[in-house]
């Protein structure tokens, strides 16, 4: 059975994207691996602007170890999106997010998929435990809280 494209009110906050002109592909609509990097700027972003991420004075770092999307209707330039995020799993040093991306003002998702995070430390790259504050900041995002 095919899956069904999330709702809205599955997810707990959402970081508007807009596309860009170089996101299309020759087929004229947002090219898959794009959206990828939607997710990425959509985690990063809500961490960062919460005060939850310094990307350049930080000793624990976030990894990317997983990810994967679920497409269900395309998108394209010029459109405005808006990411969808929720936290499926949060654990010692990973969290693990569900992401959707939706057109702004739609209800029904237009892709889906998870991101996972892996807290290191960033000189000897080890895994170490998700910092208090942001274990704070994510756990309102948590799908069964």
């Amino acid at each position: 059975m095919a899956r069904q494209p999330p709702q809205r009110g599955e997810y707990r906050q959402f970081v508007p994207i807009t596309t860009r002109w170089h996101d299309n592909d020759v087929y004229g609509h947002v090219n898959n691996v794009v959206y990828y990097g939607y997710f990425d700027s959509a985690v990063n972003t809500w961490l960062i602007e919460r005060g939850g991420l310094d990307i350049r004075g930080d000793r624990v770092v976030a990894y990317v170890v997983g990810s994967s999307c679920d497409y269900f209707a395309g998108v394209a330039f010029p459109q405005r999106l808006e990411v969808g995020l929720a936290v499926e799993r949060l654990g010692h040093s990973s969290v693990h997010y569900a992401l959707a991306v939706f057109v702004e003002g739609e209800d029904q998702a237009r892709a889906a998929g998870r991101f996972i995070h892996a807290y290191v430390d960033r000189d000897l790259e080890r895994a170490v435990a998700v910092p208090d504050a942001v274990r704070d900041l994510l756990t309102p995002l948590l799908r069964d809280a």
